[in-house]
């Protein structure tokens, strides 16, 4: 059934938004049209173009806001100290818990990089670029500091991103598992593939910020 919004421009902007990430991550962004889109939200087609130009800019829109929220996100919670182990575990915890919360919102970010012009693309990826600076300047303190061993920080930072986004794809609320107890699992693996001691003394540090 399709869902019906009033005449407050932001609520109904909101609802598209919603609408557009649950339809694309169900059925990918190239079987998605905008009369689709409409329909769900409950507006006439001719309506979305009030806020999206095309159906391109509002792929780009999505996944531009969940790269700079994930950003936001993790500025919000990054510990102050210079404990590289600290600030690796924040990032895990920080990481797993954005992307259970936001999963259809992480499938499009990941899967339709492809539907992108050259120009959108290299914005989105200079975001990601950016957020996994992040990750790699822990890894080095970390190894400068001889709190981690890494012999490469590039694909260890590149190993650890895909295992933390991994989650997603088999995480379900309802199992056995809470996304705290995940997230102290996987943070348990990777200080593990950085040779750091076990996380139990920096397990509390900023835990569920």
């Amino acid at each position: 059934m399709a869902r019906t919004t009033g005449s407050d421009g932001e609520k109904t902007e909101a609802a598209i938004r919603e609408a557009a990430i649950n339809l694309i991550a169900r059925f990918g962004y190239e079987a998605v049209s905008m009369r689709q889109l409409a329909a769900e939200v409950g507006v006439q087609a001719a309506a979305l173009y009030r806020y999206f130009p095309n159906k391109e800019d509002l792929l780009f829109t999505l996944m531009r806001e969940h790269m700079e929220g994930l950003q936001a996100a993790w500025i919000q919670v990054r510990p102050t100290g210079s404990d590289p182990r600290a600030r690796l575990a924040a990032f895990v915890r920080n990481h797993i818990r954005f992307h259970v919360e936001r999963r259809h919102s992480t499938h499009v970010s990941n899967m339709e990089l492809r539907s992108l012009s050259h120009d959108n693309l290299t914005h989105i990826l200079r975001l990601r670029t950016a957020y996994e600076k992040e990750l790699r300047q822990i890894l080095r303190d970390g190894a400068d500091t001889r709190a981690f061993v890494v012999d490469d920080i590039g694909l260890t930072a590149i190993a650890i991103i895909q295992m933390i986004t991994g989650v997603i794809v088999w995480f379900r609320p309802d199992e056995r598992l809470s996304v705290a107890e995940v997230a102290e699992t996987y943070l348990a693996m990777t200080m593990r593939l950085t040779g750091a001691e076990s996380p139990r003394e920096v397990q509390h540090v900023h835990a569920h910020a």
